[in-house]
């Protein structure tokens, strides 16, 4: 136990113990992407609640890769003074803020955006309509909008800042063999696929020196291939010798359901009562739903701890810090994970939106495990409500 509440350094960055934050949408953005006071209340919470460090929910780097209506963005110089503000009250309660930033690709819709979907290779939009593959001029473009929040970031005060290439974000559509289908140099083998997030990190070395920098990444898709996480640990030399300071592991892609983030029961009753398009459903519409919607998502395993055994991997492989997320709920995992298994950090998602104190629970014995009982309602909900913890039940 001694080692997890340990202080430790990523790169430049001092943290208090072991455990970190992930990044969890809030849904606390306002129409132009700023953040709302709920969001400025909720940090200000974490920052007390004991964690070692805190990564925000994701910001868009641009327009057009804005995943929600509420989600936040930092694609304008505009947006610098509020954060800077913030952040500097908070130094006071030595928790760093970790600004991740993203670009979701295909996973977002026009009527979000305005404007039609990109995404690594042709492909259908996460709603269903059409994508435009990104062309050269544009993968160009959006190399400069990743640089140019980078710097925000520092301008703002944050104590770095995460590359989502994650969960099919179009990142990690450049990662992934199975999402980039192109035949120029940013597809194909190993090197071109993490060619973008190479030339991010590179140039944005060149504009904030040793400014933190981490990556987040998917270690498979959802079978495990032993091949695909060969590749991720290449992947991962090569980002680390560009100049990363950090990895987060993952896995998944957000468009395959309950994969990402796992339950272990499909919430049907969440579904109808959360997410609009089902909301106005006829009884007979309801009544068909609750039947074929368990039989038709599937239900992924183990529901705990599902990442533990890529991370190890690849921190055998690398010299730089690897933090796990996934289904980590209880301290004796923690221990396990980070004394026996070598992992240098565990992050937390759920945990912490029914707990922002669970750390300072654990470190003072007040708690053995999370009270989250994984039943996946938040992350419904938070397509178009503010970030809360149903614990299973949908108010009437």
């Amino acid at each position: 136990m001694k080692k997890v509440f340990e202080r430790s350094v990523i790169g430049t960055i001092e943290l208090k113990n072991r455990i970190l934050r992930s990044a969890t949408h809030e849904g606390m953005g306002d129409p132009y992407g700023k953040p709302l006071k709920e969001w400025y209340d909720l940090y200000e919470k974490l920052a007390k609640g004991g964690a070692g460090g805190i990564i925000t929910g994701y910001v868009g780097v641009k327009q057009n890769g804005k995943a929600v209506f509420n989600m936040r963005m930092f694609d304008k110089d505009e947006y610098v003074p509020d954060y800077k503000n913030f952040n500097l009250k908070l130094k006071n309660d030595n928790t760093p803020i970790i600004l991740q930033i993203a670009h979701a690709g295909s996973q977002t819709s026009s009527k979000i955006t305005g404007s039609i979907p990109l995404s690594v290779s042709p492909t259908k939009n996460f709603y269903g309509g059409r994508c435009k593959e990104i062309d050269e001029n544009e993968i160009e473009d959006m190399i400069d909008c990743f640089v140019k929040s980078i710097e925000r970031a520092k301008k703002a005060e944050f104590s770095g800042v995460q590359l989502h290439a994650a969960h099919g974000y179009l990142l990690s559509e450049f990662v992934s063999p199975f999402l980039n289908k192109r035949k120029d140099k940013w597809g194909g083998n190993v090197e071109n696929r993490f060619r973008i997030l190479r030339e991010i990190l590179q140039r944005s070395r060149e504009k904030v020196g040793r400014f933190p920098i981490w990556v987040k990444v998917s270690a498979f898709d959802e079978k495990r291939s032993k091949k695909e996480l060969e590749e991720i640990i290449k992947g991962c030399q090569i980002l680390q010798d560009s100049g990363c300071d950090a990895i987060e592991v993952s896995c998944g892609y957000g468009f395959k359901g309950f994969n990402t983030i796992r339950v272990p029961r499909i919430p049907v009753e969440a579904m109808l009562a959360l997410i609009p398009n089902f909301k106005n459903y006829s009884a007979l519409k309801r009544a068909l739903f609750k039947i074929v919607v368990p039989l038709v998502i599937k239900k992924y395993k183990p529901i705990h701890n599902y990442n533990v055994n890529s991370a190890e991997r690849i921190k055998k492989n690398l010299d730089i810090p690897v933090i796990v997320v996934g289904g980590i709920r209880k301290l004796s995992d923690i221990e396990n994970i980070i004394e026996t298994r070598g992992i240098d950090f565990v992050s937390m998602c759920r945990p912490f939106i029914i707990e922002p104190n669970i750390v300072n629970k654990f470190q003072e014995r007040k708690a053995i495990e999370s009270k989250c009982i994984d039943c996946g309602y938040c992350l419904l909900g938070v397509g178009t409500k503010k970030l809360k913890c149903y614990f299973g039940k949908i108010e009437k």
